[in-house]
């Protein structure tokens, strides 16, 4: 039932990215370029007996995907494809300018964002699939951009694609309303670590204790916790029992310690968690509302 549940819940996050987020380019970009003319028309082909798309005027950034035929550029503008003709356009490979929003798209991978433009520079955070990011610049196939949390860095246009709005978000940058599609890709990071032991004092990724495993997954996404359970309870904002979703840390007491709290795991939606289960000692999904659970659950918290 967990396995299913996750799959819906999937589905209806990537139909929901899909409904809210209209994409545009899919290709390499290589520049910005800045129309010249008072007006310029956009054509379905390399062409001026093609098709007008849309007109852009003076001043107007669009996206640089690659040379087509000459004299033509085939572009993106407005999350729409498109050729225009280069006599008009002002081409630079490297420019800080306000593109849009960008669309991770990685096949189910992580996309790493780099302190520069290139695979050399240092690794700043990582974007899961279907996050959604400013773009800020470009460099030289690059796109520049910055994420809800205010991380700047640069990721390969390889694998974003522009996107008309921020997919409905609060102006977060990361997706659905409330921070829901950050919390979706925490649970389904979180999903691939099912099964692995149960280790006192274990961080990850080959076994956990409670407060490690959520320590792990939050680390992936660039947000670090404190290490035992009753120290994560002063990271992120208080939620209530009803005010749950997915991404949140719920902490239990048993009673049986002298600590604020025994245990933490991650709520993943309707009703269910994910963490290092102290019982079959494996991580595993549990029901929140089973009489034990509903009956030690003590704080929730909200770390984006």
């Amino acid at each position: 039932m967990p396995f299913m549940g996750k799959l819906v819940r999937t589905s209806l996050v990537t139909f929901a990215l899909s409904a809210l987020c209209v994409v545009g380019a899919s290709a390499a970009s290589i520049g910005v370029g800045t129309v010249t003319a008072d007006a310029l028309r956009m054509r379905a082909e390399a062409s001026t007996e093609a098709k007008i798309l849309a007109t852009a005027v003076k001043d107007d950034r669009v996206v640089i995907l690659e040379e087509a035929a000459e004299g033509w550029y085939k572009v993106d503008y407005q999350t729409v494809e498109g050729y225009m003709s280069a006599e008009y356009l002002e081409v630079e490979t490297q420019s800080d300018a306000p593109i849009g929003y960008g669309l991770v798209r990685t096949d189910g991978a992580t996309l790493n964002v780099r302190s520069g433009p290139g695979t050399e520079y240092d690794q700043v955070i990582s974007l899961y699939n279907g996050a959604v990011v400013t773009i800020t610049g470009i460099d030289k196939g690059w796109y520049k951009i910055e994420t809800a949390k205010g991380y700047v860095g640069y990721v390969s246009s390889d694998y974003m694609v522009t996107c008309k709005d921020s997919a409905g978000s609060r102006g977060d940058g990361q997706g659905l309303q409330s921070g829901s599609s950050l919390g979706q890709q925490v649970v389904d990071y979180a999903a691939q670590f099912l099964g692995r032991p149960y280790v006192w004092g274990g961080n990850g990724p080959n076994s956990f204790d409670c407060s490690g495993f959520t320590k792990y997954v939050y680390g992936h996404f660039g947000y670090t916790l404190n290490r035992t359970a009753s120290a994560q309870l002063s990271n992120g904002v208080s939620v209530s029992f009803d005010e749950l979703q997915p991404g949140d840390l719920v902490f239990f007491d048993n009673g049986r310690v002298s600590t604020p709290v025994s245990h933490v795991g991650i709520y993943v939606g309707g009703g269910q968690f994910i963490h290092a289960s102290t019982n079959s000692y494996c991580v595993q999904y549990d029901n929140l509302y089973s009489s034990y659970y509903s009956r030690v659950f003590v704080y929730g918290r909200r770390i984006f």
